[in-house]
């Protein structure tokens, strides 16, 4: 199959990055979400991105960016929005049920060999797609974000995943400039998500029982493990904590206790602490604010 039309269902931070590299290399997008001030927030989130980070860094000219924007077009109607595509990538929330029946509606709306795609980070795959008759096309595609710096794009196989599909999504990740590697065994946290986030609850257990600072600590895992950034400090800036809890506690349910989420995690949540957006993570931004 050749790639030429994807559609990104949800507009939000990954889903309007997802748009931007993909337009960016050339590919026809549609993005679709459930309100139009949703796909405003996100179409303007692209427009900046390119501006601040391509046109004003000298990467790119103007009227490039003009182009790349150009091929996104911001559609709230979801059957308008799927016309015409090979692939959907979806990017929503990461809820099981209401991500069921996204793809539930998508296998509906789409024509028979159209794949449909999850960029879950944790999330079992077959049992996204369990509602659709289409198994076979269903497949993860797990970026990372920033999208456009992170070269990594992780493929996770549902049990039902033709070799086709996982080749399709392969080819077209090379082409986006991603390298890959293929989960070939459907499980919860897939090998990064669930390699990271036992890491960063470890982290955070260390603080919690007083071993060290969050800045000790993040300062051992740059300069001692080699990690461009530490747990803590990674945390904040993708406003990571409350999608942290809300994935190890799917990991503890599906894997067992040993992946339960240190208290101190559950108490950053419920004190509304969630990182750099409410001022205040595991560190203190109140004074940059």
């Amino acid at each position: 199959m050749e790639v030429n039309k994807v559609c990104i269902v949800g507009a939000g931070v990954m889903g309007s990055q997802l748009a931007q590299l993909l337009a960016n290399n050339g590919y026809e997008v549609s993005m679709t979400d459930i309100e139009d001030r949703f796909v405003q927030n996100g179409m303007n989130a692209i427009k900046g991105n390119l501006k601040k980070y391509f046109v004003d860094k000298g990467k790119m000219t103007q009227e490039e960016a003009d182009k790349v924007l150009g091929r996104i077009k911001g559609i709230t109607d979801l059957k308008r929005a799927v016309e015409g595509v090979q692939v959907v990538i979806e990017s929503i929330p990461e809820e099981m049920e209401l991500k069921q029946q996204m793809f539930k509606r998508l296998d509906e709306a789409c024509a028979p060999e159209t794949i449909l795609a999850s960029n879950t980070s944790v999330l079992s795959i077959t049992a996204i797609g369990s509602l659709t008759r289409r198994q076979d096309k269903v497949i993860g595609m797990h970026f990372f974000n920033p999208v456009a710096v992170m070269k990594l794009v992780e493929i996770i196989r549902g049990v039902k995943t033709s070799d086709e599909t996982c080749q399709v999504i392969k080819d077209m990740s090379a082409k986006l400039g991603k390298e890959t590697i293929i989960v070939n065994k459907d499980v919860p946290g897939f090998v990064v998500s669930r390699l990271f986030l036992v890491f960063c609850n470890e982290a955070v257990k260390l603080l919690e029982e007083g071993v060290a600072s969050a800045e000790d600590i993040d300062k051992g895992c740059q300069l001692g493990l080699g990690h461009a950034m530490g747990p803590f400090k990674s945390q904040d800036i993708v406003n990571g904590i409350p999608v942290g809890l809300h994935s190890l506690d799917y990991m503890r349910d599906e894997l067992g206790e040993c992946y339960g989420p240190s208290p101190l995690w559950r108490r950053k949540v419920e004190a509304g602490e969630l990182g750099v957006k409410t001022g205040k993570g595991f560190y203190d931004y109140s004074q940059q604010q």
